[in-house]
């Protein structure tokens, strides 16, 4: 019981304020209640999409095939391949957290998997084109090709920055979630 207290002890200090904000400011009360159910509504909806992706990934896509084309020695497909996953996927960015846990239980290499979280936060297809729409080609285009080295570069730089233990209890972290 200790334990479900603890690991839910956010959810619940979020229920007491929202009781507190209730009851003594109504107005703002409601308007947090407002929020924090618009929020739960939107999560609940991209939820389980990705993790019914993330069962048929993880069923069908072999460990050895995501080695090959995102792992080690992957090179600049493993790179083209995350930017894509990355720009293809829809949903807010904590959707992409739990597919990247999966990428590193496949063997996906670290800054693979990097540049994929960096890509679907920032290279999402709609938004590239609700840009060209809406802001211009030379914006959209600009935009696009300043944010690709960057994340590229980004994601190198942090891989470097990590020590193998760092790097190798990340990997086992994954495979305990």
């Amino acid at each position: 019981m200790m334990k479900q207290l603890t690991r839910y002890r956010f959810v619940f200090l979020t229920l007491l304020i929202l009781l507190f904000l209730n009851l003594f400011f109504q107005e703002l009360g409601a308007k947090a209640l407002s929020i924090t159910s618009f929020s739960l509504v939107e999560m609940l909806q991209v939820i389980p999409p990705v993790f019914i992706f993330l069962g048929l990934l993880d069923v069908w896509v072999p460990r050895d095939v995501m080695v090959k084309y995102m792992g080690e020695g992957s090179g600049l497909k493993g790179i083209l391949l995350a930017i894509f996953i990355g720009s293809a996927a829809a949903g807010p960015l904590y959707g992409a957290f739990p597919i990247a846990a999966v990428f590193m239980k496949k063997g996906v290499k670290l800054s693979n998997v990097l540049i994929f979280i960096g890509a679907w936060s920032t290279t999402k297809i709609p938004m590239f084109l609700f840009e060209m729409a809406s802001m211009g080609r030379t914006f959209a285009l600009t935009r696009l090709l300043v944010n690709l080295p960057g994340i590229i570069f980004i994601a190198l730089i942090l891989t470097k920055l990590l020590s193998k233990e760092e790097e190798k209890a990340l990997y086992e972290k994954a495979q305990t979630l």
